[in-house]
């Protein structure tokens, strides 16, 4: 086994478990702050902290003004369009089911963009892996539109609908995002694409939420209390700082389709902490609809063939 091999191989371990984690941080901020306040401020202050990170190492990249379109794109759909109504979302479903949502459809969110870019092609193995995630959302949610039956009460009518309906809008917008920011890290460090990316996504979300956001003005006074706070700066320093930049890595390495592969293992520690920490409970059908769309995505990713990484190495 190769050192770049073992190099990727604790970076993949290391995404699980962060990514994984981060959720428990998200739900924390959230039911104190604004969502998208407090996804705007994690990411301002984070992009600024990789930025200053990358030129205190000598790695800044000299910005060429053609690649402006492709950053801001994949600033707002990788960051804004993706935290933005992924931390909404999470106001109104369980920790673990809007885990298993946007992670789930992620690895199969990337093989559509990859088909409809022609970079693959349609099998019965494919189709079948789109049928069981769609199979997958149908079992997990159809029992609470349907009924109403909840965890908690609605906060308005169809919230949990339209609260997974969010959360599942944002791996097609990452993975959109992903495929886009490919050729930046064949050009850029990737600390600097992960800097630059999260500070205009970030910038994009504080915006939206200083303007249209109920509370927001006044939460940036910062009296959020110890828990939104410890979990504010466990998003910046780990699902960001260390978090997104290692999926930039891993993403210009061994390519979008298999580092996405995070999405298979970080759901289950999601799911574990939410029902520890928020006893937020894992019925027999969730357990069904969760194994259902995790098949769907493993059949989708199975086969994706290696990449070979860039000459950039950090």
């Amino acid at each position: 086994m190769t050192l770049d091999r073992k190099k990727n191989q604790l970076r993949f371990l290391m995404l699980c478990i962060i990514w994984g984690s981060t959720w428990i941080g998200t739900k924390a901020g959230i039911e104190v702050v604004p969502p998208l306040l407090f996804a705007g401020t994690r990411f301002t202050a984070a992009g600024v902290l990789l930025l200053l990170y990358g030129w205190a190492r000598g790695e800044a990249a000299t910005f060429k003004v053609g690649d402006s379109i492709r950053f801001v794109a994949v600033s707002m759909l990788m960051i804004t369009l993706c935290y933005g109504p992924l931390f909404w979302g999470m106001q109104y479903i369980d920790t673990g089911t809007a885990a298993v949502l946007e992670m789930s459809l992620t690895p199969i969110a990337l093989l559509c963009f990859a088909l409809l870019l022609r970079e693959e092609c349609l099998d019965v193995r494919r189709v079948l892996a789109i049928l069981l995630g769609v199979s997958g959302l149908i079992v997990l949610f159809w029992p609470s539109a349907a009924d109403g039956d909840v965890s908690k009460p609605e906060a308005f009518a169809g919230a949990s609908f339209w609260g997974g309906l969010a959360v599942a809008s944002a791996a097609f917008t990452y993975g959109y995002g992903s495929v886009l920011a490919r050729p930046l890290l064949r050009s850029y460090p990737a600390l600097s694409v992960a800097g630059i990316t999260t500070l205009v996504g970030g910038i994009a979300l504080l915006a939206v939420a200083l303007l249209s956001e109920p509370g927001a003005l006044s939460a940036l006074s910062g009296n959020w209390g110890k828990i939104a706070w410890t979990g504010w700066s466990f998003l910046v320093i780990f699902g960001s700082l260390i978090g997104y930049t290692t999926y930039m890595r891993l993403l210009r390495d061994i390519g979008a389709s298999r580092a996405g592969s995070y999405a298979f293992v970080s759901p289950v520690i999601a799911v574990a902490l939410g029902a520890l920490f928020f006893s937020e409970q894992v019925t027999v059908l969730d357990v069904v609809g969760i194994i259902v769309m995790l098949i769907g995505a493993y059949l989708a990713m199975a086969e994706t063939s290696v990449t070979k990484p860039t000459a950039l190495e950090m």
